[in-house]
């Protein structure tokens, strides 16, 4: 049994990220590689390890964890030297009066990142954060969900042995008062992936501690369907945003808002969708109450509800799970149709297959009830006009949008993951998700001995600085050419006393 206190772990980060830092970032990268690498053979073990926590399959968990985790960790090795590499500023952008001088951006870790991980993808969002941060010279402390007791081991294990140093890389226990903890913790920077509830709590204690954070928080995310959208393939997109990973996806389609005109139409490709659907079970019971608490509050306010399979059918499984104390976790996928922004279905996070319809007239009409909503992860449009679909993904304050998809082309390795306003800050995976988990660091070097600022602010110094500004400044050339000459005047008298 480990009895290391958190403090304990925390300082032997500290320590071993002294040297890590040291090392270049090509000296960094085979540890990616070789975890990459490992996680062909890992594969079926890592798939198991999650069906046993969360009742995945392990064929999802090769397709929505495995393969992006690797690709994600190849863009790494092929990137990441150029991303963080030390960049000049350019001279010809250098003031006249910091004339000698020489700037170059360094992109520095921030020492000891603390990483709250997730239990519902813990294998792709722990594994990109964890890879990163080690990249950028970062040690980590990792909480893991107290739900990922099976994969997370797994997971520290693949990194330790593909050359990840034991103490630069600490797996805390996984329970939830760890999470607390470690947001006391002597950490530089907090990355949380999590119910927006809870990150506002995390944000509030880091904010007095002056630490920074990177805060991954719920969705409700919209679909907008157009009037000239593909209704056959919007309908199959919102039912597989709505249950994927039976719903407990931060970047799930919870609200579809379709224009009135197919409506009608997309109502009945989702009824057949319902039509052939099964009940599914759920990591934890709140999860179910929530859900039926959303569905009742939608039906209070006019909303009509369809359950996927009869009550019949439902009274069935239930009683046949109640031998596994499953039956309080068993749900089944519905649809609210006719839903309106006022119900809390549209305006509250959710991690259960439940799918809000909402009819429109005109663009500008769905951008208004949408905007109801205070969260902003993702979201998606449905249009045969692309350039209609980024126009008006303009006007989405969504971390990302997808036009004519959902949810997938949100794990590409070279684009950053995060989202706004109740989402959360800060980003996740590509480029900038890289740089986050550094700070820049500008190192300038003067030549020369010329120091005008040194100088007392007399009337000579302020005649150079008057001429200065009026040379590079003013809107006439008159005035400029003026200006020139007052400084180079000046600038001589200066140089000679």
């Amino acid at each position: 049994m480990n009895t290391t206190s958190l403090a304990e772990q925390v300082g032997a980060c500290r320590r071993a990220q002294f040297q890590w830092a040291r090392n270049s970032i090509r000296d960094r990268l085979p540890v990616v590689r070789r975890f990459r690498q490992s996680l062909v053979a890992a594969r079926d073990r890592l798939g198991a390890a999650v069906q046993s926590e969360i009742g995945r399959a392990p064929a999802e968990t090769l397709a929505a964890e495995i393969l992006p985790l690797a690709d994600a960790c190849r863009f790494l090795e092929l990137e990441a030297a150029r991303i963080l590499k030390p960049r000049r500023a350019p001279l010809r952008r250098r003031p006249l009066w910091l004339w000698g001088q020489r700037d170059t951006i360094h992109r520095r870790p921030h020492g000891v990142v603390g990483i709250v991980g997730t239990w519902n993808y813990p294998l792709f969002l722990n594994g990109v954060q964890i890879a990163q941060a080690l990249v950028a010279g970062n040690a980590v402390a990792w909480k893991p969900s107290e739900i990922s007791t099976a994969s997370a081991p797994l997971l520290h294990q693949l990194f330790l042995d593909a050359g990840a140093p034991t103490e630069l890389l600490q797996m805390l226990p996984a329970r939830r008062e760890a999470g607390a903890e470690l947001v006391e913790a002597d950490i530089d920077h907090l990355v949380f992936t999590g119910s927006a509830a809870v990150g506002r709590t995390i944000a509030a204690r880091l904010g007095e501690r002056l630490v920074s954070s990177t805060l991954e928080l719920s969705g409700c995310d919209a679909m907008f369907v157009l009037a000239d959208a593909d209704v056959e393939l919007a309908a199959r997109a919102a039912w597989f945003g709505a249950t994927l990973n039976r719903g407990q996806t931060c970047i799930a389609v919870r609200r579809a808002f379709v224009h009135r005109s197919i409506y009608p139409a997309f109502i009945e490709q989702i009824a057949a969708k319902l039509a052939a659907a099964k009940p599914v079970t759920l990591v934890t019971p709140g999860q179910v109450q929530q859900a039926d608490r959303l569905v009742a509050d939608a039906q209070a306010k006019g909303g009509r509800v369809v359950n996927s399979f009869c009550r019949d059918a439902e009274s069935s499984e239930r009683n046949a799970l109640d031998s596994l104390t499953l039956a309080s976790r068993l749900t089944a996928p519905r649809v609210i149709v006719d839903a309106t922004p006022e119900m809390a279905a549209c305006r509250e996070d959710c991690f259960a297959p439940l799918l809000a319809i909402v009819p429109f007239d005109s663009p500008g009409e769905a951008l208004c009830m949408n905007a109801a909503c205070r969260y902003g992860l993702s979201s998606s449009i449905f249009t045969a006009d692309v350039r209609t679909g980024e126009d008006f993904a303009s006007k989405l304050p969504a971390g990302s949008t997808c036009i004519n998809d959902v949810i997938a082309p949100t794990a590409h390795p070279a684009t950053p993951f995060g989202g706004r306003r109740q989402s959360g800050w800060g980003v996740t995976q590509g480029p900038d998700g890289l740089l986050a988990m550094t700070v820049p660091q500008v190192v300038s070097v003067r030549g020369g001995t010329f120091r005008p600022h040194y100088e007392p602010m007399n009337e000579p110094t302020q005649r150079l600085l008057t001429g200065l500004l009026a040379w590079r400044h003013a809107p006439r050339f008159a005035d400029r050419w003026r200006g020139f000459w007052t400084m180079v005047s000046r600038g001589r008298r200066m140089e000679e006393t």
